[in-house]
């Protein structure tokens, strides 16, 4: 039982690390400009409608987060 508590604690723990990081790196993400704005990004703006889809950042996202996990899983 009490195993169980700490194994919860520490599981707690490491979610509440993991959102703070993530809740820096939007603050940090904020005041970069040129996030969400890149040439691969499509915007189509008409009259009464606008679509936006971060094509390109959400490829850049996605290698940089990649070449993280793959870096850190290589123990």
């Amino acid at each position: 039982m009490n195993e169980g508590i700490q194994l919860i604690g520490k599981m707690l723990l490491l979610i509440g690390i993991i959102l703070a990081a993530i809740g820096g790196l939007i603050v940090i993400a904020g005041r970069i400009s040129w996030i969400g704005r890149l040439p691969g990004d499509i915007l189509i703006q008409k009259k009464t409608f606008t679509f936006y889809f971060p094509l390109a950042t959400s490829i850049l996202i996605s290698v940089v987060l990649t070449l993280l996990f793959w870096l850190l899983g290589r123990r």
